[in-house]
């Protein structure tokens, strides 16, 4: 068994984060200051904003949230659509339970809220390609803060600067072009071609849905097509 002396210390482990994580904000900063604008731009104010950024810490999630608030969304479907957006840090607590089940509850807690896209590629790939140590889950700690800190600053950015752009401007049109240059890049099979052609088309028929609830059909309609279509393609492989 290897020494203590041969593990990483906490710092670190925490600095090694915080380099590894600082190259993503190049696509991070300036996406957090468009849903700043993007907020201002839909009749938000400027608290309601940075709590958003604060409490769903969420990009993706954020830019709809902002656009079914402005809206006239239910309460309850805007939730539960965030809610579907955000399913996938499921999948990744799932994958970082077997290293960070025997932490305090404490620290699961605030890592829970700063797992992220980015953070946690990059501290997968620390804690699958590197040595152990059991200070590892502070280089997660090290990645969320640097995403963190950025998120808010770049929020608060945006903020000030949609503030000055005039409103006959109608910024609102960068919200579908943000999804497109989310989504496009992610299509590099049939599935996810399926489910984004699936959910486009359920989300253009269900315009007429009370309370905006098209989103969340086109968005389930969506993640089931893609699933079958998965399915379908692993079958016809597994018969060839």
């Amino acid at each position: 068994m290897a020494s203590d002396a041969q593990y990483t210390s906490a710092s670190e482990e925490f600095w090694s984060g915080v380099r590894d994580e600082i190259p993503l904000m190049l696509g991070v900063i300036p996406f957090g200051m468009v849903f700043g604008v993007l907020g201002v731009e839909v009749g938000l104010d400027p608290v309601t904003i940075m709590a958003m950024s604060i409490i769903i810490f969420g990009g993706a999630s954020q830019v709809v949230f902002a656009q079914m608030v402005s809206a006239g969304a239910a309460g309850m479907v805007i939730a539960g659509t965030v809610g579907i957006i955000n399913l996938r840090h499921a999948l990744y607590s799932a994958t970082f339970t077997t290293y960070i089940s025997s932490l305090p509850m404490r620290w699961r807690v605030v890592i829970s809220y700063l797992l992220t896209d980015e953070g946690f590629f990059v501290s997968l790939v620390r804690f699958q390609t590197k040595p152990y140590s059991p200070n590892m889950y502070f280089h997660m700690v090290g990645t969320g803060l640097v995403l963190w800190v950025c998120w808010q600053a770049a929020t608060l950015a945006g903020i000030v600067v949609g503030e000055l752009i005039p409103p006959s401007l109608n910024l609102g049109f960068a919200i579908p072009l943000t999804f497109m240059a989310i989504t496009v890049p992610q299509i590099t099979s049939i599935p996810p071609l399926v489910a984004v052609i699936t959910g486009g088309v359920v989300a253009i028929l269900g315009q007429s849905l009370p309370w905006n609830i098209w989103v969340i059909a086109a968005a389930l309609a969506g993640m089931t097509a893609g699933y079958l279509a998965e399915i379908v393609l692993r079958r016809n492989k597994a018969t060839s």
